[in-house]
């Protein structure tokens, strides 16, 4: 089955560049762990072939997206939704607090013209993102879609046929 697997591993390649590439291109790369997180495993057992792939867990909100805890309009379709007290206390604000500071992003007070606090301006954009929820960027959706299409719908068949073909030839020449 070296054809098969030949196709699989494209597959697996094409989802972890294309899905990468989204990452940097949509600017969702700010500290590059989600970047390099993507990694994608080949399992062959007697009678299937099994890939798989993985990421941080927060990978999985920034491509599905996640409603607010007061509207769902940003990601109408996602699984997941601020406010339900399954997810880790506090991971948000650390999250947004540590991306603040990396960024130097500080809002101004509007009386004042002050710049405010690091944990303020962060605290404020929490409140909003948890309120409205974030919109899906689908970075890794749309290149395993378009992989599954390009190399499972229609290379697949044709290396399978290809293997069996090969060791059809491999048994004739035994009984020869």
């Amino acid at each position: 089955m070296l054809e098969v697997e030949a196709v699989i591993k494209r597959f697996r390649d094409y989802v972890i560049q294309q899905s990468r590439s989204n990452l940097s291109k949509s600017g969702h790369n700010n500290t590059k762990e989600l970047y390099n997180s993507l990694k994608g495993e080949i399992v062959n057992e007697k009678d299937y072939t099994i890939v798989g792939f993985e990421m941080l867990n927060y990978g999985m909100f920034q491509d599905q997206g996640v409603k607010g805890k007061n509207s769902s309009a940003k990601a109408p379709n996602s699984p997941f939704r601020f406010g339900t007290g399954t997810g880790k206390k506090g991971g948000l604000t650390q999250g947004i607090n540590k991306w603040v500071r990396q960024k130097g992003f500080q809002f101004r007070d509007r009386k004042s013209g002050k710049f405010l606090s690091y944990q303020s301006t962060a605290y404020l954009i929490t409140r909003s993102i948890f309120h409205k929820g974030i919109k899906p960027s689908l970075f890794f959706t749309k290149p395993f879609e378009a992989g599954y299409k390009k190399y499972i719908d229609t290379d697949l068949m044709k290396a399978f046929s290809q293997d069996i073909d090969t060791l059809i030839d491999y048994s004739l020449k035994d009984i020869k």
